[in-house]
């Protein structure tokens, strides 16, 4: 895996949690700007997602297993747009906080992926 790829998928995914976790307490659903960040994280993951099947096509393995691996980049690359989907049908401040817990679950999910490919 790219560290530095990783790294940026983390950290905006903590930027967004915390954008949206500040837009929950005061309130507020999600907003336009809000799916943006979302878009940027996403877009982010599928890279993430992409640059991970093309090391495993060039004979590249991670170390604790190729199949662990690609349910967390899948899972990865689904965590973001899936809570921005329940943040539409919940359009309060849980919609907000749905977005913020996902995520993190992102964040985390960067350093297990980190991990199981063997950083």
């Amino acid at each position: 895996m790219i560290d530095a790829l990783t790294l940026a998928v983390g950290v905006t995914a903590l930027a967004l949690a915390v954008w949206c976790g500040h837009a929950a307490y005061r309130d507020q659903p999600t907003k336009d700007w809000h799916f943006i960040g979302m878009a940027v994280v996403s877009v982010l993951a599928l890279v993430q997602l992409v640059v991970g099947v093309v090391q495993l096509a060039r004979g590249e393995r991670p170390v604790k297993g190729t199949a662990l691996f690609v349910a967390y980049l899948l899972g990865a690359a689904a965590c973001v747009p899936g809570a921005g989907f329940m943040s539409l049908a919940e359009r309060t401040r849980w919609g907000s906080a749905t977005v913020a817990a996902g995520a993190v679950i992102l964040a985390v999910l960067q350093v297990r992926l980190y991990d199981i490919w063997g950083g």
